[in-house]
């Protein structure tokens, strides 16, 4: 995952409020494990920033993936 990949939790964040499949997006790389995830409503308002290791999350795409 890199940086601005749109993301969803595959796992509850209790200690952050933040429900399994929440949406966010990646503000940051803070090491290959971890990212800062900024979760926003559809106003862009963001309610929470939170550092998640990578393999609690799942990217999301909006294209076709392509064969390789």
């Amino acid at each position: 995952m890199k940086l601005l990949d749109v993301v969803a939790t595959l796992e509850d964040v209790p200690g952050a409020h933040l429900a399994k499949g929440q949406v966010g997006t990646i503000v940051d790389e803070l090491d290959g494990e971890l990212v800062l995830v900024e979760f926003a409503d559809l106003g862009g308002v963001a309610y929470a920033i939170e550092p998640l290791p990578v393999h609690t999350l799942i990217e999301l795409r909006h294209a076709q993936a392509m064969a390789t």
